[in-house]
């Protein structure tokens, strides 16, 4: 722990409460810490207020002593953005988790920053409505933490992003003002729409600790279909006539070796007797006969062409949900080989010729890695996993990830990709920033992080140093 002045601490303790400020090594490790292993977490302490007021009073306090702030959600993330190794405050924000002000007109519903995503799905369920940004840490994953790095997920290439749903917020600064932003209004041209600044910002402007959140109507029927494709080509060829005859709920991808490890570990079946070198998985809705009538005539055109060597769709609910897990299980599944991961991007349309590239460059490289290849194809997101060798240490497999990532990086600057679509950019990518962003992008984020943050204190040296 690093040290906090006894002081300091009583302060803190008498905003939001005594069992409310904690120093214990299990507290510090759980709350300092999200997904990613590569730093040792060194909070001073952990805050959990639970109103906007209080909120506000901890970060004053914490700008009038120059105390480092690192905001913590349900600390899924994947790049340290809250990772507190610096003897930074860490504030979570699990207590802000109510759900109120329902306006079913408005298809709105206010949420506390802490809501679990899960929640907010339920709670729309329940009024009938629909809430489409759906991923795997969907259970403990918070809104205001999917806020702060845009999740996106498995709905993408239909929903779109976290900052498509979001129809207000309330941010508080790093000088411990509170911003209505939005107020969730559809139509608002008046000045710049700081709401969205703060979406993706990564806590760097300060602390999202309410949103307004818009809901949709519910799905109808949604099936699954699963089809082993022999090459990437062949994926966007399917997915370019796919979507040029129905409209896509999901399309996502995997590899061969993604499922061999899901249906080892999982305890799930090989969902045709076929071996792929890729796995497509599209979802879409089936309202009436015709919808599966249209989606199997064009399975049929796919296999003629020679784009799809075998398939499978879902009969039920059930076996669609067993479909599902192929793909979201894979994740949990390779986490025992510690992966080091990369979500990147390019257009859609390049993605075959940009995941060949990466990948001649790894297997040329690091031939004893394994690597897992999933994403959200359907958007232009492709995540990379490399799997560490059981024999091979973890600072030498960093190591040799860290080159990895060079040389993929300069493989996404080529073809004006982003390095990091839906993970944030934390403490694991900043020094990579610029391969995706020019100087003057990141000397204006810079200007922008001071108006909002004037004293330095909201999670800094994430996403860049200022």
């Amino acid at each position: 722990m690093a040290d906090l002045d006894t002081s300091l601490v009583t302060q803190l303790q008498q905003i939001v409460g005594v069992e409310r400020v904690l120093t214990d090594p299990d507290s510090l490790q759980q709350f300092g810490s999200d997904w990613t292993r590569v730093y040792t977490p060194n909070p001073a302490a952990i805050v959990l207020p639970g109103t906007l007021e209080e909120v506000q009073e901890v970060v004053r306090l914490a700008a009038r002593e120059q105390l480092a702030i690192v905001p913590s959600g349900g600390r899924t993330g994947l790049s340290a953005g809250a990772v507190a190794c610096n003897g930074e405050l860490v504030i979570a924000l699990d207590r802000l988790n109510g759900i109120a002000d329902f306006n079913p007109v408005d298809r709105t519903v206010r949420c506390g920053a802490g809501v679990i995503t899960e929640q907010l799905q339920q709670y729309a369920q329940e009024q009938g409505l629909f809430y489409p940004v759906d991923f795997a840490s969907s259970g403990s994953s918070q809104i205001g933490g999917n806020i702060s790095t845009n999740a996106g997920g498995i709905k993408v290439i239909r929903h779109g992003m976290t900052r498509d749903w979001v129809a207000g917020l309330k941010l508080v600064t790093g000088s411990g003002e509170l911003l209505d932003l939005n107020r969730g209004l559809i139509k608002n041209n008046a000045g710049y729409d700081l709401r969205q600044l703060v979406i993706g910002a990564e806590g760097t402007l300060g602390l999202v600790v309410e949103a307004t959140m818009r809901l949709s109507r519910p799905p109808q029927d949604l099936a699954v279909l699963v089809l082993g494709v022999p090459d990437m080509a062949a994926i966007m060829a399917v997915l370019s006539a796919y979507q040029g005859s129905m409209e896509l709920s999901a399309f996502e991808f995997f590899s061969e070796l993604a499922l061999q490890k899901v249906v080892e570990h999982q305890g799930l079946q090989r969902p045709f007797a076929t071996p792929a070198e890729y796995y497509a998985l599209l979802e879409f809705e089936q309202p009436d006969d015709a919808a599966m009538e249209q989606a199997m005539a064009l399975f049929e055109h796919c296999m003629e062409q020679g784009w799809v060597l075998d398939g499978v769709v879902s009969q039920s609910v059930a076996q669609a949900q067993t479909l599902w897990r192929l793909r979201e299980d894979i994740s949990e599944t390779i986490s025992r080989w510690t992966p080091y991961k990369n979500d990147i991007s390019t257009l859609i349309s390049r993605v075959p010729d940009f995941l060949a590239e990466v990948e001649a460059v790894v297997n040329a490289s690091y031939p004893d890695f394994e690597i897992v290849w999933f994403g959200h194809i359907g958007d232009g997101n492709v995540h990379l996993n490399m799997l560490k060798p059981d024999e091979l240490p973890m600072d030498e497999f960093q190591r040799r990830c860290g080159e990895v990532s060079q040389w993929v990086f300069e493989i996404v600057q080529r073809y004006e990709g982003s390095i990091s679509t839906e993970h944030g950019v934390g403490l694991l990518k900043k020094d990579y920033l610029h391969y995706s962003r020019s100087e003057t992008e990141i000397a204006i984020m810079r200007q922008i992080k001071l108006a909002f943050d004037p004293a330095g204190i909201m999670n800094p040296g994430k996403v860049f140093d200022v």
